[in-house]
């Protein structure tokens, strides 16, 4: 228990000291904003600072930082410290940066922000990317809240051949193609508060709830094999790096979360809201990551639950009912059902932004608006089928998406790194560049390895991953040094 509570101080703690350095470095000032410069009704509307920071929070926090905990912790209770470190400096500053950047780039989404700060191979190679993990995304949120909902929730056996399970799915898939379309004030802005209240239940009383019922968690000088779940050789025999920043996405780092601060970026009243906004926000979902990773552990060591990667969705529901009883625990499940809903809601509004500001498609008129999400929705449509009819479609879907989203961060590290050089504060470079190295290093060693990759033993995997970080922040460096001084001599 109290290497749980020392990283939520570093947690809290570092994120107050790092969080005011990220936005010393940055400077936001008093400019008028792209919500009043650009506004349209639609997507450039001017928000209250409230809304816009639940909103985002709702946006990033999908299924990531509940099912990768419960799987992370299994290495043991280093996830207590590696989590918030991994957030303070990594995911955090990674979402400030590319909610700000994009802000003051007049709200452009992060395509533009790629295409800005890289060239046109970089920019094409980022645009196809991004847009199969935005439709990875989409698929990957709506399966887990319908079939959580179904088995958990209503008491259906989520099978392919129930109608039951397709209903659930289509009223997702209704709501967020309404969602997708309509004004983000009208719909997201209107509903999210709601979401938001069931969140902070869930997370908060699951919080509440592990001190209450006294769960048993191991401590890092602790004997991590001493109890029923065999922790230590489960560090050891499952590469703890790379594979456990991989597992454990959202509550560390997530590429994803780019995509939808530069949505938040359209609809802020000052600049001055980013740090609460953008920081803090991938910080609570940094505290909800290390809240279900306590809770999993609790369970597992008291014997309610098996500890195994792939029952993590089974976790959920125990951990919910066993701290909060059936009512509570039904109302908690809803708060885990809201997490990947709202942000897989977001995620193809963001494909439908990204692909009409990319081929210049006026998006003004609802009609044109639904013509475009037709044809992402029947994308998504076709990977859920495959996904909910082949016996480990799921699982190779929920892979590519855990290391497409890691690699996708690489491409907001690189702008931001770029960003830095332009604008004069190339000292600060080695704040993107040291989580982007490192995660270059951790997503090529992993899709080497991997069976859904290259499938090369782990010795070779870690030479290539070395190489390729050595590679990025070394490119990345000079190319960054060679965009200011072309800047310089322009001026």
């Amino acid at each position: 228990m109290i290497t749980f509570i020392i990283g939520l101080v570093i947690l809290f703690v570092g994120a107050a000291l790092y969080g005011k350095f990220c936005e010393k470095v940055f400077g936001p000032d008093d400019r008028k904003t792209p919500a009043y410069e650009k506004q349209d009704g639609v997507d450039y509307v001017p928000m209250r600072g409230w809304k816009n920071s639940l909103i985002n929070l709702l946006n990033i926090a999908g299924t990531g930082p509940i099912l990768g905990p419960i799987q992370g912790i299994l290495f043991g209770p280093i996830a207590f410290i590696t989590i918030p470190i991994g957030n303070i400096i990594g995911g955090a500053m990674h979402d400030y940066f590319s909610g700000m950047i994009c802000l003051r780039d007049g709200g452009t989404q992060m395509p533009d922000m790629i295409r800005r700060y890289s060239n046109k191979g970089v920019y094409t190679f980022y645009q196809i990317f991004c847009s199969l993990l935005l439709l990875l995304v989409g698929a990957v949120f709506i399966y887990t809240p319908g079939d959580i909902a179904a088995t958990q929730v209503f008491g259906f056996d989520g099978a392919v051949d129930s109608v039951s399970t397709w209903v659930i799915y289509g009223v997702i898939f209704v709501y967020y193609l309404i969602a997708t379309v309509f004004p983000i004030d009208k719909i997201i802005g209107r509903i999210y508060p709601i979401f938001g209240a069931i969140l902070l239940f869930s997370a908060i009383g699951v919080f509440i709830g592990i001190f209450v019922k006294g769960y048993p968690l191991i401590d890092l000088w602790d004997d991590w094999n001493a109890g029923a779940v065999l922790y230590g050789d489960y560090f050891s025999a499952n590469h703890f790096i790379p594979i456990f920043f991989i597992t454990v996405a959202c509550g560390i780092l997530s590429g994803f979360h780019s995509t939808q601060t530069a949505i938040i970026s359209r609809t802020m009243k000052s600049e001055k809201q980013g740090r609460m906004t953008f920081y803090n926000m991938m910080v609570i979902e940094g505290f909800i990551a290390m809240v279900w990773a306590a809770g999993a552990m609790g369970v597992y060591n008291l014997g309610l639950q098996e500890a195994n990667a792939s029952l993590a969705t089974a976790t959920i529901g125990v951990v919910c009912k066993n701290i909060l009883g059936p009512v509570g625990g039904i109302i908690a499940l809803l708060g885990v059902i809201v997490l990947p809903i709202t942000s897989g809601d977001t995620a193809l509004r963001a494909l439908r932004l990204t692909i009409a500001d990319s081929f210049h498609l006026d998006q003004k008129s609802v009609k044109k608006r639904l013509g475009l999400a037709a044809v992402i929705f029947v994308l998504v449509a076709v990977i859920l089928v495959f996904a909910k009819s082949n016996a480990d479609g799921f699982n190779i879907l929920w892979r590519y998406f855990a290391w497409s989203n890691q690699s996708l961060s690489l491409f907001a590290f690189l702008a931001i790194t770029v960003w830095m050089f332009e604008t004069g504060r190339a000292k600060y470079a080695w704040m993107p560049l040291i989580p982007g190295t490192w995660y270059a290093f951790v997503t090529v060693t992993y899709i080497a390895n991997a069976q859904i990759g290259f499938n090369i033993p782990w010795f070779g995997a870690y030479i290539i991953g070395i190489v390729a970080a050595v590679a990025y922040a070394a490119v990345l460096i000079w190319y960054g040094k060679k965009r200011s001084e072309m800047k310089a001599k322009k001026q």
